[in-house]
């Protein structure tokens, strides 16, 4: 059969080169006599993977040396914990200014709660997360650790354009549906960790990058061992048997993201990408985007019909045309497109033909 264009939001597509290759490989990784799901974390062979992941990742990002990078387990959701665990709760004042612009951002703030003054103070709930709020001049909490965002909100399909003015406050974010979408400047962070599923590989990996000054120099007698990013940077992401395959395929991503060109030439085509939809969107009667123009994502386009039977058979009809995954989240209904950086162009324009159609076919 003939691969479809897969428009899911996590576990999602990936480069179609990556696969074949890492198929080629599958029985027998250059020439050892085994796949990479047989081979010992504590090999050379598999270290020589990690270190060029690690390497790769550093070039696409231009991370400095200041930086920790871990390949880490447990999902995006595990770092809800482990970061008021880590930078807040034993390390610092016990506080810290959460930005809910979603339901992760909702969800990490909620996590926060359990173990430290988790104060919400910006929200984009009143009007169902559809915008980013001004965060210009926020009432930022003189003794906040940190100040937390969720960057890019995958179910909702906002997108921060303009960080937050953190008023001189460590600034983390959760890049897990935008991570190595676009450049970014990582000194504007102390952390960034992003799951894995969503733009760079399988599920099951997280990648955190993490500034030195920002990992607690001892033990935390009273933080569960795994949870602590001290293991995790004493033991550079080998401290118990890690997702090996998954770091694998994370490296093949960012050794085929340079071979195209790196982060400006794949920004540009998101942004071409996204503008073929959305101008559709624009224009398009029957289908609505659901996001203020300014926030939109690049990677996630809610839109809807505003008839749920309607949402149901465009779904069911762009299936059997070989579009799949385009129902929206559970939480909030609709229709979704998420286009990642592996979603090709075409992929794109296929379902705005698809789209196209539809409208024509059962307009009122």
């Amino acid at each position: 059969m003939s691969r479809v264009y897969n428009f899911s939001a996590g576990p999602a597509v990936l480069p179609v080169p990556v696969l074949k290759e890492a198929a080629d490989e599958m029985l027998d990784y250059r020439g050892c006599g085994m796949s990479v799901m047989e081979m010992s974390h504590r090999s050379n062979m598999f270290q020589q993977i990690i270190d060029d992941a690690e390497a790769d990742l550093r070039e696409l990002l231009g991370i400095p040396e200041n930086y920790d990078v871990l390949f880490l387990q447990g999902g995006a959701s595990q770092q809800f914990s482990c970061v008021p665990l880590n930078f807040s709760k034993y390390t610092g004042n016990g506080v810290a200014d959460y930005i809910v612009t979603g339901q992760w951002a909702k969800k990490a703030h909620k996590e926060a709660t359990k173990f430290i003054t988790a104060n919400k103070i910006a929200t984009s709930e009143d009007k169902m997360f559809t915008y980013i709020p001004d965060c210009s001049d926020l009432p930022i909490t003189p003794e906040a650790d940190y100040l937390y965002i969720c960057e890019n909100n995958t179910i909702y399909g906002t997108k921060y354009w303009t960080l937050p003015n953190t008023k001189g406050k460590k600034l983390i974010a959760d890049q897990s549906s935008c991570f190595l979408s676009e450049p970014v400047d990582v000194t504007k962070y102390a952390m960034i960790y992003a799951g894995a599923q969503k733009n760079v590989g399988p599920s099951g990996v997280v990648i955190a990058i993490i500034r030195h000054d920002m990992v607690p120099e001892e033990e935390l007698p009273e933080v569960p061992t795994m949870l602590q990013y001290k293991t995790q940077v004493d033991a550079k992401s080998l401290y118990n048997t890690p997702p090996c395959y998954g770091i694998y395929i994370c490296g093949k991503v960012f050794r085929y993201l340079l071979d195209q060109g790196g982060l400006e030439v794949i920004a540009q085509r998101n942004h071409d990408k996204a503008a073929i939809l959305y101008n559709y969107l624009d224009q398009s009667k029957m289908f609505k985007g659901t996001v203020v123009p300014k926030d939109r994502s690049l990677m996630n386009v809610p839109f809807v019909t505003g008839n749920p039977d309607l949402d149901a058979k465009f779904v069911a009809d762009a299936t059997a045309a070989g579009l799949v995954n385009l129902k929206g989240h559970k939480t909030v209904g609709g229709l979704r497109a998420s286009i990642y950086n592996a979603m090709p162009k075409e992929g794109v324009e296929a379902l705005v033909q698809f789209m196209e159609k539809f409208e024509k076919e059962n307009a009122k």
